[in-house]
This record gives C-alpha cells, structure tokens and sequence, in this order.
C-alpha cells in the first residue's frame, strides 16, 4: 500500500475513534444518564440542573484533560527519545515527573495540603516548579557535557536522588497527608475543573505547536550529533530547546493530572510502528493524535468501575498494562524496527 494512503487511512482511524471514544466518556460514570440527557445538557444546559453539572462540570473536563495529557505527554517523550537518540527515553525516566512529585509532596506533606479550589491550585504550582527545578538541573548538566548518553544518566541519577527525598518526607508527613499525596501520585484527569481547563489546555496546545518547528531539527538529529553539525545545526541550542520544550509539556500536565506514568514512554513506539517512519514532519502530529487516543482509552476504562462501584479507576493502574508489552515487543524487535534512522 502507498506509504501516504496508509498514514491517511491510520490517521483518520485515529480520529473516528477519538470522535466516538468522547461521547462514550460522557455516558459512562457512578451517575447513570441517558444519551438524551447527556445531549441536552451540552446543547442547553440549565443552571442548577444535575444533569448539567455532571456533564459540563465534570465529565466534559475530564475528557478534554485525558485527551490533552496524553498528547502533551506523548510528545514530550518524543523529543526525548530523539534527544537522546536512545528508545527508553521518557519523562519519568529522566526525573522531570520525580520533580513534580518532590513540589507536591511539599505541598501535601509540609502543609497538610489547602482546601478548596486553592488547594488544587498549591499541589499545581508546587509540582510545576518542582518539575522546573529538575529541568533547570539537566539544563546545567547540558552547558557541561556534549555528550547525550552522560546527560541521560544525570537525570536518571538526579530522578533517583529526588525520589530518595520524597521518601524522607514520606517517613515524617502525617497519615491524612500522606494519604492525600498517594493519591495525587497515582495519576487521574479529574483535577481539572471549568475554571482552570483553559489554561491547562492553552499551555498543551501551544507547547505542542511548537514542537512541529523542532522536526527539521529533530530530523537532522537522527543521524547523530556529527552529522547534524556539519549540516549546520547548532546541537547545543537545539538540545536545549528540547529539553525545555519538552520539560514543560512534562510539567503542565503532571502538575494537574500526577505523574502519569508509561504514555510518554510507550506513545512514540506506537506511532512508529503504525506510521513506519522516522519522519518528524509525519511523527510529531501522528505521536500526537495517538497520544490523545491513548489518552482517551485509558480514560475509557478508567470509569468503568464507576458503573458499579462508584470509584473511578486512578490512571497509573491502566497505564502498566497498555505499556509493558509494548516496551518487550520493542526490546525483542529493535534490529527489526526502523527506529532512529
């Protein structure tokens, strides 16, 4: 099959199933609706209504946020795996999620946490600054070393001392807020409410925008550091402008949703072996729309339980079993894969 017909046809497989994963969403949950009162509450929703604030408030939120945190986290994991010329590359692996995790547990632990729509808002802004603050680390390891492979062994190293860290406060915080701190860690996409959706997705969607300015570049790199020199590519520049690209997609979407594990990690695999290509002008939108597909899914069973148990399913539970044998079939197959090249 023509290479172009093939991405069209898995491009638009992509999107009906996000066009028909939404509206499933919005059916699903502890509340039993009708598809007609899910329908009237979007095209006429009633101010004080149940239905309606159920739907608008809760449920529409919550399907935008998966959607948009998996493509965020997606495409972060793509720079990365780019980046570092290495396939197990990926927003947790590198710390930036630990950093995230060190800001919240702040939060959480040192305060007891902050009621109310202004404690989402804390646990947000201290995991933004602790992701950051990791992020400004690696940037300083890039100014020191050239090479790829030393930079990815400092944010492993740096993930791990971080964590070493979260555990220390782990072992003093009281029940209540460590408690609260577990659950923030297990990932969901309900923290995201009306008022702060816009922002959340202004952020995702610029950041993201972006990224499709990097895939000359990005490209370039695929035939190492060498190359790209010699074809006129400021290495250094570019390196840093991925990691802090990709280090704020990482922190948007940790800083509401928890450290979302293994979608950054396994999406990019995903899009190359559908797609069959290397190509950052091919890869970056497809590692996104599978992203957001991803995204939904898990979403998807994620609320499943909700029909009978009333509790909603966190994401980290999900994500294992979408990722871990995506990442074995990529260990047993790389030579076969055409990965980086």
């Amino acid at each position: 099959m023509n290479p172009r017909r093939r991405h069209r046809i898995i491009f638009v497989s992509l999107l009906l199933f996000i066009l028909i994963g939404t509206p499933l969403c919005l059916l699903c949950g502890s509340v039993g609706l009708s598809a007609a009162q899910v329908w009237n509450a979007l095209i006429a929703p009633e101010a004080g209504s149940v239905e309606t604030f159920i739907v608008c408030d809760t449920r529409v939120p919550g399907v935008i946020t998966a959607i948009l945190a998996g493509c965020g986290l997606s495409l972060a994991g793509l720079l990365m795996q780019t980046c570092f010329n290495n396939p197990l590359a990926g927003p947790s692996i590198m710390g930036i999620s630990s950093g995230a995790s060190l800001g919240a547990s702040l939060v959480l632990m040192l305060f007891g946490g902050i009621a109310g729509m202004w404690g989402g808002v804390a646990v947000a802004a201290g995991a933004f600054l602790g992701a950051v603050g990791v992020l400004l680390v690696l940037l300083a390891f890039s100014a020191l070393v050239r090479s790829t492979d030393v930079l990815l062994i400092a944010g492993i190293l740096t993930g791990y001392l971080v964590s070493s860290v979260i555990s220390l406060l782990s072992f003093f915080s009281s029940e209540q807020s460590l408690h609260t701190f577990v659950s923030w860690g297990l990932g969901n996409f309900d923290s995201v409410d009306l008022d702060v959706l816009p922002l959340f997705a202004a952020l995702v969607l610029i950041l993201s925008i972006i990224c499709v300015l990097y895939a000359k570049s990005l490209n370039a790199m695929l035939f190492g550091s060498g190359f790209a020199s010699a074809a006129g590519l400021d290495v250094m520049r570019v390196r840093t402008g991925l990691l802090l690209l990709s280090g704020a997609l990482t922190a948007a979407v940790t800083a509401w949703c928890g450290p979302v594990a293994f979608i950054g990690l396994v999406v990019p695999h995903i899009a190359r072996m559908l797609f069959r290509t290397s190509n950052h002008h091919i890869l970056i939108p497809a590692t996104a729309l599978c992203g957001a597909a991803t995204g939904l899914l898990c979403r998807i069973i994620s609320l499943l339980p909700s029909q009978v148990y009333t509790s909603v399913l966190p994401v980290n539970v999900i994500t294992p079993v979408i990722g871990v044998p995506v990442i074995i079939y990529v260990l047993i197959n790389r030579r076969k894969l055409l990965y980086f090249n």
